[in-house]
């Protein structure tokens, strides 16, 4: 599986941006999807993520009621619609995916994903 993330840029606190993640790959629905993101000198931190079936999301708590992570197995793309950003939310965000079979007590970690796309820039300014 290859992955391309794309959408960041610059933005104004409280205000939108959608990502997008490409996938290559005619397995791409049997994959759970996420989405982390790592700031200067910090770890790299889940952000969301949604199973194979599309049914169930997750969130960090840092996500929870601003962002929405969907994706559509049609097109092997995944979303993270991100609202009311703030400056903390400034980070290079990066779509992953996890081969089936993956444990779920894994999926908020990186080491729980095989697949890494290049990541894109989100910056939010004050």
């Amino acid at each position: 599986v290859q992955l391309q993330a794309f959408g960041g840029g610059l933005v104004q606190a409280g205000g939108s941006l959608r990502l997008s993640c490409a996938a290559s790959g005619r397995t791409f629905s049997s994959y759970t999807m996420a989405w982390f993101r790592q700031a200067p000198g910090k770890k790299r931190e889940f952000v969301a993520a949604r199973g194979w079936s599309g049914g169930t999301a997750y969130y960090a708590d840092s996500a929870k009621g601003r962002f929405t992570i969907s994706r559509d197995n049609a097109k092997n793309m995944v979303y993270l619609q991100m609202n009311s950003l703030k400056p903390e939310d400034t980070a290079v965000y990066y779509c992953a995916a996890m081969s089936p079979g993956g444990s779920i007590l894994t999926m908020t970690s990186p080491s729980g994903y095989d697949y890494w796309g290049q990541g894109t820039q989100v910056t939010v300014s004050s």
